[in-house]
């Protein structure tokens, strides 16, 4: 599959003028590898004269859900170890005659659990640890589950906790050892950031708090109240990792090392699981904006300005990954770029 790289760039570059982000980096390629890269504007307003590089650390934010959560459970699927269809309750003493007891990860994995709608950590269960874990795994549900689709970032925190169950270790290890490591993922941790790394990486969100954006943090306020690591965000990482990510997952068994998550957890991830149900969802994964389950290019974003899309159908993969929070919380402006650069790369 070839790219015209021209129009790539010229999007792109457009965002920049328009300070949508401050800086954009992105790849496309297929099972081989990257085909095409590329990267435009600054790391920092601030530091004009520092451009963006593809070495640029990115705050992945809800990309974590793919990269350390999605890969980790399906890691742990593959291997027996749990089956996504078995009640939370029959297995797990934590949610055991708790609500979440009826629920299952399957129901997690497509936003069908009817778990509340939002994290509200701080506000709901304080600041410990402790009693955030308790307070979210003993919530009462939003409504019964299988009912509806309705995102929430509280999925993705349960079933980091459950892969930390299951496996007897913490999420961050269990990333890292069993999907990162394997496959070449050297740049992808979790935060805070060393000093070091931390001075590539693209700052995001001024913080009231200090009065300079955050940078090496995690900007996902959840991430931050536990410490860095939690399933909904907190993952830092650069867009040759990513890649490699995304070629595993169209080239198993691959060369490039042996994660947990193979074949059988791809396929059934990136079909529809929700049946009748609207939006169609597979496993963490969605169609992209615009297109249909049948069309099969399935998307995962980051509210940080991260996103990537992978099509087995075109065997084709991309990633961008910007900045934007730097500038504003606004959703559309980058919406509409994601969307043009989609059909530029996948039709």
């Amino acid at each position: 599959m070839t790219y015209d790289i021209d129009p790539i760039e010229a999007l792109l570059n457009h965002g920049v003028r328009d300070k949508v982000y401050p800086g954009a980096v992105w790849a496309v390629g297929d099972a081989s590898g990257i085909r095409a890269q590329g990267a435009t504007g600054v790391l920092d307003p601030d530091e004009p004269d520092v451009s963006m590089h593809t070495d640029t650390v990115f705050d992945a934010a809800s990309l974590t859900k793919i990269l350390a959560v999605w890969s980790s459970i399906g890691a742990l699927w593959e291997e027996g170890a749990l089956n996504v269809d078995q009640p939370l309750g029959s297995f797990w003493h934590e949610v055991a005659d708790h609500p979440l007891a009826a629920v299952t990860a399957r129901q997690l994995l497509t936003h069908t659990a009817g778990v509340p709608l939002r994290a509200q950590l701080k506000h709901l269960y304080g600041t410990n640890k402790d009693n955030i874990r308790r307070g979210v795994l003993h919530e009462q549900l939003h409504r019964p589950p299988g009912e509806a689709v309705e995102y929430t970032d509280r999925a993705a925190l349960i079933l980091g906790y459950l892969a930390e169950h299951i496996a007897g270790r913490p999420l961050d290890e269990l990333a890292t050892d069993r999907i990162w490591r394997p496959l070449g993922m050297d740049s992808t941790r979790f935060g805070p950031l060393p000093d070091a790394i931390a001075a590539r990486c693209a700052p995001t969100e001024l913080d009231q708090d200090t009065g300079t954006h955050f940078k090496g943090i995690a900007h996902d306020f959840s991430a931050r109240l536990l410490g860095g690591v939690c399933g909904i965000a907190g993952s830092f990482t650069v867009v040759g990792d990513i890649a490699v990510f995304l070629r595993h997952m169209l080239d198993t068994p691959t060369t490039l090392g042996q994660p947990g998550f193979g074949p059988a957890w791809i396929a059934e991830s990136l079909t529809t699981q929700t049946g009748p149900l609207e939006p169609p969802r597979g496993l963490f994964w969605h169609p992209a904006p615009g297109t249909r389950p049948g069309d099969d290019i399935w998307v995962h974003y980051g509210f940080t300005g991260t996103g990537m899309w992978i099509s087995p159908r075109q065997r084709g993969w991309a990633v961008l990954l910007t900045n934007k929070l730097y500038y504003t919380r606004e959703r559309q402006p980058l919406t509409e770029i994601r969307n043009s650069f989609r059909a530029l790369i996948h039709g």
